[in-house]
């Protein structure tokens, strides 16, 4: 129970928050969006917990935005911590039905990101520390067909092709709405998870939940992630311009607009048979140096490979097979902008690992950027023997929504 739940001062406030509630499920609160949300701020504050709390750390307290032309949770800095919630549409529900799933998901998500307990939140002190909480929306196929509106369906936002190195399990894999949770602390990601869940239980199940870490914030600052295998994953990102080039639809109609897409692979990796790599094999394979990241003719992390360069033997020193080598891209329009999370589960009796990559892929054109790379890394990358995709998806990321707007608007509305 939260504190003042039995204080008979406050069930008019409880009964006004389920009113609003009430009116976002049948669309009538969309233009009272602003006021709403500075009512839960107030009743935020009178809690005594809030954000200046002494208790209360920078990380804690950072907000990002949530309304704006794009959607928050790409381009931002990667959290510490991530929840990837899949969600399968219940039958009868249409077009209707989404926008008001919609518009209350989108103003929990405004809420909570910026530090507000959601309307009806039931542990609303869990609210009220964003640590940079972004929660991103993804359309899967089946969000379309519901809709009645696939023509305006990217193309590319399909099922991938069959790449013989797939073991894919129906637990990991598709979805017709993906809830991206992303924060630096665990318990304001569990909380969004659940009142995210919780309102949308109306319209969808759950299809899969897959939660993932990284380094602690603040852990490794302006360092590249670091994978189970030790290895350093997102060196290639592009940033700056190639970052907008390769990710963000540029123009088009206002749904598809400053929109992106998503490709989500769950990828199990082998970590007993990689330990018993030497430290020269594991190098080999994926083309650089682990401590330093740096490619194998190079000195440091971002020094441009040469796949051409020969040693003693006349062997290219990056081999062919290599990671680095199958997944290289020269042209930034064909670039993916790599946001991986690790996971890492119960081992089994035996004491091996259930361990691996939350592989998230951006980019403004699945077919065009995505497929290309993962044909090359299929076919002859040497990083196979030692990891297997298990579970994979695919959403388009629509544009973002003015404040008293709402994700999918462009779309739906």
């Amino acid at each position: 129970m939260t504190e003042g739940s039995s204080d008979g001062a406050t069930s008019g406030g409880s009964y006004r928050a389920a009113v609003s509630r009430r009116s976002l499920l049948t669309g009538g609160a969309v233009a009272a969006g602003g006021v709403l949300v500075g009512g839960a701020a107030t009743a935020a504050d009178s809690s005594g917990a809030g954000l200046s709390s002494p208790g209360a750390t920078l990380i804690a307290s950072s907000v990002e935005p949530f309304h704006g032309p794009r959607q928050a949770g790409v381009g931002t800095e990667a959290q510490a911590h991530a929840a990837f919630v899949a969600l399968t549409l219940r039958p009868g529900v249409g077009r209707v039905e989404l926008g008001r799933m919609l518009r209350l998901l989108s103003d929990d998500a405004a809420r909570l990101t910026q530090g507000r307990p959601a309307l009806a939140d039931t542990e609303p002190e869990l609210g009220q520390l964003p640590a940079r909480l972004t929660v991103t929306f993804g359309f899967g196929p089946g969000l379309y067909r519901a809709a009645g509106l696939e023509a305006r369906r990217p193309t590319s936002v399909a099922d991938l092709p069959s790449f013989p190195i797939d073991r894919l399990q129906p637990r990991w894999s598709g979805g017709d709405l993906l809830l991206q949770v992303c924060a630096d602390d665990p318990i304001t990601v569990a909380h969004t998870q659940r009142v995210m869940i919780k309102d949308s239980r109306p319209f969808a199940t759950v299809r899969w939940v897959q939660q993932g870490f990284r380094r602690a914030a603040g852990a490794e600052p302006g360092r590249t992630q670091r994978n189970l295998f030790g290895q350093l994953d997102g060196t290639a990102n592009p940033v700056g311009a190639p970052l907008d080039t390769a990710v963000w639809t540029p123009d088009g109609p206002d749904w598809l607009r400053d929109s992106t897409t998503l490709v989500l692979r769950r990828i199990s990796m082998n970590l007993e048979t990689w330990d018993l790599l030497g430290r020269p094999e594991r190098e080999l394979a994926v083309g650089r140096r682990l401590d330093t990241g740096a490619p194998l003719t190079g000195a440091a992390e971002h020094d441009a490979p040469d796949f051409k360069a020969t040693g003693p033997e006349g062997l290219t020193v990056i081999p062919d097979f290599s990671h680095i080598t199958r997944a290289h891209v020269t042209d930034d329009r064909l670039r993916i902008l790599r946001r991986p999370y690790n996971y890492d589960g119960t081992p089994t009796a035996q004491g091996n690992a259930d361990s691996g990559l939350i592989f998230a892929s951006y980019q403004a054109d699945i077919a065009r950027q995505f497929v290309p790379i993962q044909q090359r890394l299929a076919q002859k990358d040497l990083l196979n023997e030692w990891t297997t995709p298990i579970g994979s998806a695919v959403f388009a990321i629509p544009p973002g929504c003015p404040p008293g707007g709402w994700i999918g608007q462009q779309l739906l509305g």
